[in-house]
């Protein structure tokens, strides 16, 4: 099966825990993710809102080289997509696509010259707040949100200029219209679901997710609970309804999947963790979803968008 990831935690979740990337108790490992193939898996390093400035900066640098680590250790079945011809080789080759993302702008600890120095790392995706503010601007949990700071505008024009993709999942509504407006380029949702079918401020109204729908971009649905249902008991089932009505606001071409693996507690029910990617696909086949729309789901809309950056 053709898997495309849009986002997990668990490269900061290995570093924090000193746990290796191959086989672990995680919910995501390249050994429980043998049968997917190919298979590109987006790897954020995730920026806690405690961390700002040099110690956001240090932080970086500490969980990118232990996915650099990581992948020499396992160089025979994972290699970093940077280029457009590295998301061909990996194929070619038969092994795991990984792509390096930044959940939280803080990384760039207020300097623009950073962003060129995360580009050249291979960052092709930066989550531009997590919950809290930072110094690009105010993410979803801060209420009044004054949005995009004017740092934040600037370094969306370099994101756009260095081909780094600007994502909105945690993003203030302020913020997210302040993107809108600021960017010329296509931007993403990687691990959001649907306001509409579950009213959180982390999912996205039916009005941002055609702006993202109509600019070229993508919306990963991700497998947190309390976004699938407002119960925060979950299960395939609700995966498939964020699906469902994404599609009836036309999302065929731009949906994917956002799973956040490790960077949930809990799952949702009768799913183990990456593995269990195999399971939704089987469900949605079983609702009449042609082979054609679940791949492009699972796969297609994600890949060809990476590698026409």
């Amino acid at each position: 099966m053709k898997y495309f990831d849009l986002h997990c935690d668990t490269i900061s979740n290995c570093y924090n825990n000193k746990k290796p990337l191959f086989n672990n108790d995680l919910q995501l490992s390249l050994l429980r993710g043998k049968n997917y193939s190919p298979w590109f898996q987006c790897f954020a390093v995730w920026i806690p809102d405690e961390k700002r400035g040099k110690a956001a900066a240090d932080y970086f640098d500490a969980v990118v080289q232990k996915l650099n680590d990581e992948l020499e250790l396992n160089a025979d079945k994972i290699m970093l997509c940077k280029t457009t011809r590295d998301f061909t080789m990996a194929q070619e080759q038969n092994k795991i696509g990984a792509v390096l993302t930044v959940e939280g702008g803080a990384a760039a600890a207020g300097s623009i010259e950073r962003l060129q120095y995360m580009a050249d790392r291979g960052v092709k995706v930066i989550t531009l707040t997590w919950n809290s503010s930072c110094e690009l601007g105010d993410g979803a949990d801060v209420e009044p949100s004054n949005g995009l700071s004017q740092f934040g505008k600037l370094a969306v024009k370099e994101m756009e200029r260095l081909h780094i993709v600007v994502d909105v999942s945690h993003a203030s509504d302020k913020l997210f219209y302040d993107v809108a407006n600021t960017t010329v380029r296509p931007f993403i949702a990687t691990h959001s679901n649907s306001r509409t079918i579950c009213n959180q401020r982390r999912n996205l109204t039916d009005d941002q997710f055609r702006i993202i729908k109509e600019r070229g971009g993508l919306v990963g649905i991700n497998f947190v609970p309390i976004f699938l249902n407002p119960t925060g008991k979950a299960g395939a089932d609700d995966v498939l309804r964020h699906i469902e009505y994404f599609l009836s606001l036309g999302g065929e071409s731009c949906l994917a999947i956002g799973s956040d693996f490790d960077g949930i507690d809990r799952l949702p029910h009768g799913m183990a963790g990456i593995e269990s990617v195999e399971d939704i696909a089987e469900l949605m086949l079983h609702h009449n979803y042609s082979e054609v729309l679940t791949n492009s789901i699972l796969f297609d809309n994600a890949y060809h968008f990476f590698v026409s950056l």
